[in-house]
């Protein structure tokens, strides 16, 4: 791989040259992680051993603490290498949806945006605000990012679907205990690898102006873009750009992303029976509940993880609950993660 990215002649088709690099990258990135673990299993024996020998207790405590963060690891490279799914190596786009509920709802789903974007920045990947439509009090009424990164699409794969929140709600002055919905859709961002076909005169192309923090930074022309693909009814904005050529680009780029992902959705559906995973953001089919009142608890319903740290999952702590979903997918039956990822 190292000779033929080293070849001058690769750059000659540049989109080609791209995806070689990538690809290295991907494959460097497999290689050092298992040399790594391999590394840090030797030196912690030997430091477990010589602990023992010594009969220094607290040395014993530490090794065998450094062990099961070395498991949590060996867990989750694992898992990586059942990530070959089409698209799995891809970075991906998140929306957000509120559900129906008004200010709670979209509180709710300002709190799951942010807890996906903490997700993120813990494992080094990078988060782009592309479109956001904020609540009328607080909160957002919908949001899109895009996570760039080695395996985003693979991790997040399994987060799509209906959240529900239980608490005592902030907004309400009777400090009555509200329930909330909100919906999470994962898609993978189309590279020059995948060929999607979309006929212009499908599609409707709106231009709007785009929302600002206000003064200045508000646009005066109408950059922001909005394209309705009519036989599916897909509809795709995007206003981060300040140029509408560029927000366009981007918009066209999420509608082939999401045309994909819904071809990705029916030859999964074909091959294991599962029912469609967007649904009414409602009762039914919620993939994962947060209590937070009368206690604290986060379950997800599909493997049955759950813990009481509420608090750390809503900082981003999701890693078991993702990664017993992948390994429930990949083995088709629901299983719970393993006792050192919970």
């Amino acid at each position: 791989m190292n000779t033929y990215a080293e070849n001058p002649s690769l750059w000659n088709d540049h989109a080609k040259a791209q995806s070689v690099l990538r690809e290295r990258t991907k494959l460097e990135s497999l290689i050092t992680g298992c040399r790594t673990l391999e590394r840090e299993q030797a030196d912690t024996i030997a430091f477990l051993a010589l602990a023992e020998e010594e009969g220094d207790d607290a040395m014993v405590e530490e090794a065998e603490e450094q062990l099961r963060l070395l498991c949590q690891k060996v867990h989750v490279r694992k898992l990586e290498a059942l990530l070959s799914g089409e698209a799995d190596g891809n970075d991906c786009f998140l929306e957000v949806h509120a559900g129906a509920g008004g200010t709670e709802a979209q509180d709710w789903a300002e709190m799951l945006l942010r807890m996906y974007s903490r997700w993120a920045d813990a494992r080094g990947l990078k988060v782009v605000w592309l479109d956001e439509s904020a609540g009328e009090e607080a909160g957002i009424k919908s949001a899109i990012i895009q996570v760039s990164g080695l395996y985003a699409y693979g991790w997040l794969k399994t987060e799509s679907g209906v959240h529900r929140l239980v608490r005592v709600s902030p907004f309400d002055a009777s400090a009555r205990r509200h329930t909330s919905f909100c919906s999470v859709w994962v898609y993978p961002v189309v590279d020059e690898t995948i060929t999607v076909a979309i006929a212009e005169k499908d599609c409707r192309v709106d231009t709007y102006r785009a929302s600002g923090a206000g003064g200045q930074h508000v646009n005066k022309t109408d950059s922001a873009v909005r394209i309705t693909h009519l036989p599916t009814n897909i509809v795709v904005q995007c206003q981060s750009e300040r140029s509408q050529h560029q927000n366009r680009a981007k918009a066209w780029a999420m509608l082939k992303a999401r045309i994909y992902e819904r071809e990705l959705q029916k030859r999964e559906e074909a091959a294991t029976a599962l029912a469609e995973i967007k649904t009414d953001i409602g009762w039914g089919r919620q993939i994962r509940s947060y209590v937070l009142q009368p206690y604290q608890m986060v379950k997800d319903l599909r493997t049955c993880v759950e813990t009481s740290d509420t608090q750390g999952v809503l900082d981003g702590n999701i890693d078991r609950f993702i990664s017993a979903a992948l390994a429930a997918r990949v083995d088709g039956r629901a299983i719970e993660a393993d006792e050192d990822m919970t």
